[in-house]
């Protein structure tokens, strides 16, 4: 299953997809729950660039950084929005998975990334 976080007028919706071999008929529609949703899971390893933490904050689509809204430093609840994408024309914000401090921001505005990609780290 993959998780999204997705942004419709506003509304902020969790999106569960479920993965599975096509046989051709239309799968079944994926939950959605008006909500943030946490995007990474604690990391086995620091990323590269050194000062990185321990708990990662990953691209949920593929896209553009549209907007860093947290700094290296700074204490985010979960929840809080730390990076925004734009993908299609709609922001995406990705969220603290918990509680932590701002470890590290591995993107730039501008900077095209993959599903998957890190983004930032916590402590």
């Amino acid at each position: 299953m993959k998780n999204y976080t997705i942004t419709v007028n506003g509304n902020v919706y969790d999106v569960v997809v479920e993965e599975g071999a096509s046989t051709g008929a239309p799968a079944a529609a994926p939950k959605a729950a008006p909500k943030a949703a946490p995007k990474a899971a604690p990391a086995a390893a620091p990323a590269a660039g050194g000062a990185a933490g321990s708990i990662k904050i990953e691209a949920g689509a593929a896209g553009k950084v549209f907007k860093v809204e947290a700094s290296v430093g700074q204490a985010v609840k979960k929840g809080d929005t730390v990076v925004i994408l734009e993908a299609m024309k709609m922001e995406i914000p990705q969220v603290a998975p918990e509680d932590g401090t701002v470890a590290s921001i591995d993107v730039n505005v501008g900077d095209p990334v993959e599903a998957g990609a890190v983004l930032a780290t916590l402590n």
